[in-house]
């Protein structure tokens, strides 16, 4: 009985502190969503990510040689894709397929 006992209070205990912890960061959040400064992020932060990411994966790429026509090859598609169709997820998976395509396929090693 004691070992049933205890076993239900370590559950308890483990699914409120579960709970608190997935709660924490709506009730934090919350009072913020009116804040000019949360608003003015959340619209530039995502350009500002993809920008980000656009440097760092292309950062180290060699310009002159073979291989770096997959990676641009990829990046027209998903720019091409994007202003056609304005979907990111579209954009993404279509430049990820052809970055795929083409790096396994002509311009592997």
């Amino acid at each position: 009985m004691a070992d049933t006992r205890y076993l239900l209070m370590v559950t308890v205990v483990s699914a409120a502190v579960t709970w608190a912890l997935r709660a924490l960061p709506f009730a934090v959040l919350t009072p913020l969503r009116a804040s000019r400064t949360v608003q003015y992020l959340g619209a530039r932060m995502p350009s500002g990510v993809m920008v980000i990411l656009f440097v760092y994966c292309l950062r180290d790429l060699p310009l002159p040689h073979l291989r770096a026509a997959a990676p641009l090859a990829a990046l027209a598609v998903t720019a091409g894709l994007h202003l056609w169709r304005r979907n990111a997820l579209l954009s993404i998976i279509g430049g990820t397929a052809v970055n795929v395509a083409l790096a396994s396929t002509l311009f592997a090693h």
